[in-house]
């Protein structure tokens, strides 16, 4: 498959400029992996490899392996293999690669930022995780915009009953819990903000509940940064 090519106007946003890459904040996921001693890694959502990147220099002292599961890898991403051994890109969307790929000591989960997709993310790895090894999980997407807002990368993937009403090329603002003509421009996303099964936050404290072991902590930055542990 050829590498899928930059054109969308929201992948050539410079993350760096938006402040809304997880790279922003190695400081604290790159402690928090030296603590934990970690050793494999997968990313769930690499698009472009922005964090990829980031990852995959933390990983290269100690040779520990990145894996970045991308449905659609876009060209920047690829090159990465070319410049990094221990990467390893699975093409597959994250319901399916996180059946079957081995259950790293760390998941970044900056993929499909809708409950649905994040609630399925975290059943699966709840499943398939060792009983007495649940790995460190790295959310982003915990703060606004998204924390009680679904955002879709592909709307036809969801099942309709898991969908909620959403609008192509939406804006929205903080404060405000519908949509907006000048904004923070989303390509599909719901056309309310709140409410059951909405948002990144949503999906994270509904599977925590009940569980009595997990932790989280947040950093409150604009999209904000998620760490979960046993």
């Amino acid at each position: 498959m050829a590498p899928m090519q930059v054109t969308s106007y929201y992948h050539r946003t410079n993350p760096d400029d938006a402040g809304y890459s997880l790279g922003n904040f190695r400081e604290i996921w790159g402690a928090c992996f030296d603590a934990i001693g970690a050793r494999s890694i997968v990313e769930v959502g690499a698009e472009r490899g922005r964090l990829t990147q980031e990852l995959l220099g933390w990983a290269q002292p100690s040779g520990a392996r990145v894996v970045a599961v991308e449905p659609k890898p876009i060209s920047d991403l690829i090159e990465l293999l070319d410049e990094f051994d221990g990467l390893e890109i699975v093409e597959e969307l994250s319901h399916d690669a996180l059946k079957h790929i081995d259950i790293p000591d760390v998941i970044v989960l900056d993929g499909d930022h809708n409950y649905y997709t994040l609630s399925e993310e975290l059943r699966l790895i709840s499943e398939r995780a060792p009983a007495d090894r649940f790995p460190f999980l790295l959310f982003h997407d915990v703060c606004w915009p998204l924390a009680r807002r679904d955002q879709y990368a592909a709307p036809e993937l969801i099942p309709d009953e898991h969908r909620q009403p959403y609008g192509e090329d939406i804006k929205v603002e903080l404060g405000n819990e519908g949509t907006v003509e000048r904004g923070l421009p989303f390509e599909w996303a719901a056309l309310r903000e709140g409410g059951p099964a909405n948002g990144v936050m949503t999906a994270i404290e509904d599977f925590m509940e009940g569980r009595p072991d997990l932790r989280l902590a947040v950093i409150p930055l604009f999209f904000g940064c998620g760490l979960l542990w046993s």
